[in-house]
């Protein structure tokens, strides 16, 4: 009774791509929530081709997504924080020029 020994599949060559997929769907989040506008979407967009690519044997192509997936995000975050917080001074300035001028 001898058992065939089969080896271990071999590790793939190259190393499993990120798809940045959380940090884009909070980035798509943060977007609608302070900016009214869907631009972290197009991160989101970008992460959901990483996994595609990457089954498809396409390493180049997910690394390229993953790599455009985070940029966007970043730049979704931190578009969407700098106009909440133009709007919350402007808001202020609003409020005490009203304040001023009601007195």
């Amino acid at each position: 009774m001898s058992q065939q020994w089969t080896p271990p599949p071999a590790p793939s060559a190259a190393a499993p791509v990120g798809n940045n997929l959380v940090l884009a769907i909070v980035a798509t989040v943060v977007s609608l929530m302070f900016c009214c506008l869907p631009h972290g979407a197009i991160s989101l967009i970008f992460a959901t081709q990483v996994n595609k690519k990457a089954e498809a044997g396409d390493v180049a192509g997910a690394t390229e997504a993953a790599k455009k997936a985070k940029m966007f995000a970043w730049i979704s975050i931190i578009v969407s924080v700098v106009g909440f917080v133009i709007a919350f001074i402007l808001g202020l300035v609003g409020g005490f020029l009203s304040a001023i001028q009601n007195h």
